[in-house]
């Protein structure tokens, strides 16, 4: 399996780079570092009305991934990076945590399936993003395929759980604040 991923990525090292990919990709990259374009994304979105809810459950979802990817699945599996077997020179920093899931496209993704379970038209463009974020990651040779499609599924997975999870808190603060008003 580790063969054919890195035949994955040696194919797009040899057919896929260009001047153009080897600077818009860490670009793309560094956007998603911390999760930091996800989390900006949604404290803009918490400052207007009719989004806020949705801008909660990103932030729901992207603490969720954090702790599902950084902190519970990276250390269990402990899964080496594809720059550390073979010899490659990145265009990033190494990274220095172990490699699966892609929290960069756990991230993403979870922002994506927020906005989408949350019936907001913005998911679509970040879906766009969310896979140019996760081909950035094979792009530099930082991830297996593997490792971003694990990425992909975990962040959809706990963007519908962190909507669920919003869901049942707004209506809950709905009933008390309806009731506190009543009185």
């Amino acid at each position: 399996m580790i063969s054919f991923e890195l035949s994955l990525l040696d194919f797009i090292q040899q057919h896929l780079r260009s001047g153009f990919g080897d600077v818009i990709m860490p670009f793309i990259s560094k956007l998603g570092d911390y999760a930091a374009i996800w989390l900006i994304t949604a404290a803009f979105l918490c400052l207007i009305p009719k989004y806020r809810k949705a801008g909660f459950t990103i932030v729901l979802a992207i603490g969720m991934t954090a702790v599902c990817s950084s902190l519970i699945l990276k250390p269990w599996v402990a899964r080496v990076r594809p720059c550390d077997v073979t010899a490659i020179q990145l265009l990033v920093p190494r990274p220095n945590d172990f490699s699966f899931p892609s929290g960069h496209t756990a991230a993403a993704f979870a922002t994506a399936s927020a906005l989408f379970f949350s019936r907001k038209r913005l998911w679509i463009p970040i879906a766009i993003s969310s896979v140019l974020m996760a081909f950035s990651r094979l792009y530099l040779y930082v991830h297996y395929p593997s490792d971003v499609l694990a990425g992909a599924i975990l962040g959809i997975i706990l963007g519908w759980v962190a909507y669920k999870f919003a869901d049942i808190g707004s209506t809950l603060w709905n009933q008390r604040h309806s009731k506190w008003n009543q009185r």
